[in-house]
């Protein structure tokens, strides 16, 4: 039979499993949000055990805790960090009181181990305390944000991974694909001729782009309000530690982090969440659009454009046979439309403010991280299933160009616009070449046609 500890808060009293090293605050968020039937993120964990490490060294060099509490403290959090006591991390994603339950949680997790190192039983907060120790120097106001961006950064270094990987992988098949050369299109419509290795490396300096501003994001997620405490004057926190724990917190995580100029901003507005959201929703609408490109291209077999060939990955119907359907590009574009969503709720979040504290950022961080996750697994699945395997049908791409209407805007420059316009329409009515068209009515030499019409000349800048 299970036995059990009392522990008391501000509230009353609860009893709490005696195995738990998680305490009466954080039962008791369990028992309020269950919400999204998901626990906090594993790097969310990771990095408010680790800022909770940081402070209690900086507060043992501060002299505000004793040495033996201090160093019990860390030992704790070094056990965590190697996957020890996660299980008792217990609360939802998404909490009401702006993160307090899983700074808490974190608080409880830490004292109650710690006092076991010292020589006690779990629930002997005369040893050591949550708040009175673990929180020392600290409000959820400062650590939660602080852990969460820690988070953020270390997401957004894995998806810099994939994203990096993807721009080599583009450039490779754009290397491939040089001499291949197919009809552009604008508005769906047939314009002038491009080599699908241009195409290919067009993409790959899309995905180069959103690199450069996936490591602006990190920078901006590199500043930290921690210091701040409550509402960012500082309030409890020894001068000393307001001075030195985001070195510490530096130190511990092996990140470069800096202390926010004005922790008062810092801790009451959230617009670098929005910044870093809008980022990665750039980034999102890049890569679905190169997935609505690819589905395009493949489109087919005998009926679509057909210039391209992707990978089969699975069977496309439940009716129809030997269908396939283009299954990666497709979750890309899902992905995408999610990343969206999520960015509209963090923007809002962000908005719905008050005064000096925002109490929305465990939505904040909730599709903040999802949609790092999600990037970021597409991203490979993305490159290994699809994209690293595509083929070309280059008969099909020459055809296309020899029988287009567009390439006539070559002769712009030699006969005109308004003539060119009627030669076009003459050979769509005609159902004719337009090569055929122009010899017919002599506006040009065979010869001279034939180099102003070769698709290379029309390709190179």
């Amino acid at each position: 039979m299970e036995s059990y500890r009392t522990e008391q808060d501000s509230i009353g009293t609860k009893q709490v499993p005696q195995k738990a090293y998680y305490g009466v605050q954080s039962l008791r968020a369990y028992e309020n949000f269950k919400i999204t039937g998901t626990k906090v993120h594993p790097e969310f964990i990771k990095s408010i055990v680790e800022i909770k490490k940081a402070a209690a060294i900086t507060n043992k060099e501060a002299g505000v805790l004793k040495a033996n509490i201090a160093d019990a403290l860390a030992i704790a959090c070094d056990e965590i960090l190697e996957g020890r006591f996660v299980d008792n991390f217990i609360v939802d994603a998404i909490q009401g009181g702006a993160g307090t339950s899983l700074n808490m949680n974190a608080n409880e997790v830490i004292a109650n181990r710690a006092i076991e190192i010292l020589g006690g039983e779990k629930g002997d907060y005369k040893i050591v305390h949550p708040n009175d120790h673990v929180n020392c120097g600290q409000s959820t106001n400062d650590a939660y944000p602080s852990a969460g961006k820690i988070a953020v950064v270390r997401l957004l270094d894995k998806a810099i991974a994939e994203l990096e990987r993807m721009q080599e992988v583009l450039a490779l098949k754009a290397s491939e694909f040089e001499n291949v050369i197919k009809m552009g299109r604008t508005e769906m419509q047939d314009a002038v001729p491009i080599s699908l290795g241009q195409t290919f490396m067009a993409y790959a300096s899309a995905v180069k782009r959103d690199i450069a501003r996936f490591n602006t994001a990190k920078l901006e997620m590199s500043k930290l309000n921690m210091g701040g405490t409550a509402i960012g004057t500082g309030i409890n926190a020894d001068s000393y530690y307001i001075k030195n724990i985001v070195e510490n917190v530096s130190k511990v995580t092996g990140l470069k982090l800096t202390q926010a100029e004005d922790l008062i901003d810092a801790t009451q507005n959230l617009d670098s969440f929005v910044f870093v959201s809008g980022v990665i929703k750039s980034c999102a609408a890049t890569l679905s659009k190169i997935a609505n490109d690819l589905r395009l291209m493949s489109s087919g077999p005998r009926t679509g454009f057909g210039e391209i060939n992707l990978p089969a990955k699975q069977n496309g119907s439940s009716i129809m046979p030997g269908k396939i359907n283009p299954v990666i590009p497709e979750v890309i574009n899902q992905i995408a439309f999610n990343i969206m969503g999520n960015d509209t709720t963090i923007t809002m979040a962000a908005e719905g403010g008050q005064l000096e504290l925002n109490a929305f950022e465990p939505v904040i961080f909730y599709c903040l991280f999802q949609s790092l996750d999600t990037i970021a697994n597409g991203i490979r699945v993305f490159v290994k299933d699809c994209i690293e395997g595509i083929t070309v049908n280059k008969g099909r791409c020459e055809t296309e160009v020899t029988e287009s209407l567009g390439i006539v805007t070559a002769l712009c420059p030699y006969i005109g616009y308004t003539k060119a316009s009627s030669l076009a329409k003459k050979a769509l009515k005609e159902g004719k070449n337009i090569k055929d068209v122009i010899l017919e009515e002599k506006i040009m030499p065979e010869n001279e046609l034939e180099n102003v019409l070769n698709p290379l000349n029309m390709i190179n800048n």
